[in-house]
């Protein structure tokens, strides 16, 4: 089930408080969009600390600077009126016992109410009170469909186009990288040398090296060998060559055979004694 078709479950069976932890907010929020369309069009508030709520002219500003306040007026709306409300960054305010001691009362009033409250942040930390009325779920990064949809798009803009190997190779070493972290290294490559193209995978190595630096744990080597660089083995090598785009996205949306080996059969036996 992906993330979308649960998130709408989760809106209809009226799980009264959503949290999801992820950086890539705007992609978030634009999932949530379309769950709030394909439920109805049901309204949807969007409240952050320094602008207060947004989305509706009537409530504009409202609870600047005051996160209980933003709770409160989430009370005070219609109780027919299906709501989606959108909390930026409210794990900043949990440990706050007047700020969790109202959210638990709304969750338990929300249950009866097409109402739902999604907290957002770039990271998980919530306590322990609040694990029975809060549910947390998962935003995976973007999977090969979107990233290639992402790179055509870019590719579009530029008035360029890539060959499907080529295409197919970036969209792999685009994988692991949020959406944003891959317009800005495509950008980057463009602001560079005026296009897109398959020599743009270091730079893609290196956005992904920043990643992991900043977890502070792992450290990033990259490789610079070539299959040239590996004495002997010519035939094993000759094949790899040329079954290679057998393991392409492309062959695996068609009905193709997948080159076998003593290490696939090996795998597959593991798999199904």
């Amino acid at each position: 089930m992906s993330f979308q078709q649960e998130f709408e479950l989760m809106l209809r069976a009226r799980y009264p408080i959503l949290y999801v932890p992820t950086p890539e907010e705007e992609r978030l929020e634009g999932a949530i969009a379309t769950a709030a369309k394909n439920l109805g069009n049901r309204a949807l508030y969007t409240w952050d600390f320094v602008d207060g709520y947004r989305g509706n002219a009537n409530d504009q500003g409202v609870a600047v600077r005051n996160p209980l306040q933003a709770l409160e007026h989430l009370e005070k709306l219609p109780t027919g009126t299906p709501v989606i409300a959108i909390l930026r960054d409210f794990h900043r305010f949990l440990e706050d016992v007047a700020v969790a001691r109202k959210l638990r009362n709304l969750g338990r009033l929300f249950k009866s109410q097409p109402k739902n409250i999604v907290i957002t942040a770039a990271e998980l930390s919530l306590p322990g009170e609040l694990s029975e009325v809060v549910t947390v779920l998962e935003f995976p990064l973007p999977k090969v469909q979107e990233i290639k949809a992402e790179l055509e798009r870019l590719l579009g803009a530029t008035g360029q186009s890539l060959d499907e190997r080529n295409l197919d190779n970036l969209v792999r070493s685009c994988q692991g990288l949020s959406l944003e972290r891959i317009r800005r290294v495509l950008a980057r490559a463009i602001a560079t040398h005026g296009e897109i193209n398959p020599n743009d995978l270091d730079l893609v190595l290196e956005e992904k090296r920043q990643t992991i630096r900043q977890t502070q744990i792992l450290d990033f080597y990259p490789t610079s060998e070539q299959i040239t660089d590996i004495g002997g083995l010519d035939n094993l090598k000759d094949w790899l060559l040329r079954r290679g785009d057998a393991f392409s996205e492309k062959r695996a949306s068609m009905v193709c055979p997948i080159p076998e080996g003593c290490c696939w059969r090996a795998f597959r036996a593991r798999e199904n004694p």
